[in-house]
């Protein structure tokens, strides 16, 4: 969202900088490879990284536009190549921005406490990946909310593990609250704050110290369960970052 806005002229560097830094403490960028590194004037792996300005200017020299938010898991791959150096890091790291109009993305992976490395690949036509609408996705997630309950009943949570509100508020306290570049739609927030709210319970209920799930079976079966509802959070993250993404990059030339 942040590099979009800025590459249409919605957000100051200084701002994008601000924003990233509630992440982490310390960003640092690097290329993929040699050829990125050349073609983009970025370091090579093996150099000193530069920082977060250096991959705004890589983003611009590269053509980029409108960005797109992946969260790859096994068996869902989609807006990624099915295989190589690209897909193998997004799935580690568990989420990619794409510039699929400049074949550009980036894969953010934590490198130390409060070190967060952005590695910048060049890799060819990238695959479509459409989002669902987000209508659709706040609805999901709704149904996500319930079944979650239902889930943590069925599973017995509360009874063998009596600070389980406790502990999902604790998650919640300790999320991040970055801040959003102006313009921002409200319900594409609000649809962000939901997810969180979801994952926490989820995260929750799919702790391996459970009480009941005492077998493979019964382990299995909770994952089955949770599968979906997961699923429904990353669906819902997605098109609330997409529905940002378009509400932002119309504005170019304004600034």
């Amino acid at each position: 969202m942040w590099a979009s806005a800025w590459l249409h002229g919605s957000a100051a560097p200084d701002a994008v900088i601000d924003g990233l830094h509630m992440w982490a403490g310390l960003h640092e960028v690097v290329a993929a490879d040699d050829a990125t590194a050349r073609q983009l004037d970025l370091p090579d792996p093996g150099a000193v990284p530069t920082s977060v300005v250096g991959l705004l200017a890589a983003t611009r020299r590269a053509g980029a536009g409108a960005g797109q938010l992946l969260l790859p898991v096994a068996g869902d791959m989609r807006g990624l190549p099915p295989n190589g150096p690209l897909a193998a890091a997004a799935l580690t790291s568990g989420e990619v921005a794409v510039f699929a109009d400049a074949e550009l993305a980036v894969v953010p992976s934590a490198v130390a406490e409060g070190v967060l490395r952005w590695t910048v690949f060049i890799d060819g036509p990238l695959p479509p990946a459409p989002e669902p609408a987000l209508v659709d996705a706040e609805h999901g997630l709704r149904g996500a909310v319930r079944q979650a309950a239902t889930t943590l009943v069925e599973l017995d949570v509360a009874r063998h593990r009596p600070g389980v509100r406790a502990e999902i508020a604790e998650t919640l306290e300790h999320r991040v609250r970055p801040p959003w570049p102006e313009g921002m739609p409200g319900r594409a927030l609000r649809v962000l704050e939901q997810a969180d709210e979801v994952e926490a319970i989820l995260r929750v209920a799919d702790t391996d110290n459970l009480g009941g799930a005492v077998s493979a079976s019964v382990a299995a079966a909770r994952a089955a369960a949770l599968r979906p509802l997961f699923t429904a959070v990353r669906e819902a993250r997605r098109s609330a970052v997409a529905e940002a993404v378009r509400a932002l990059t119309p504005r170019a030339g304004r600034r």
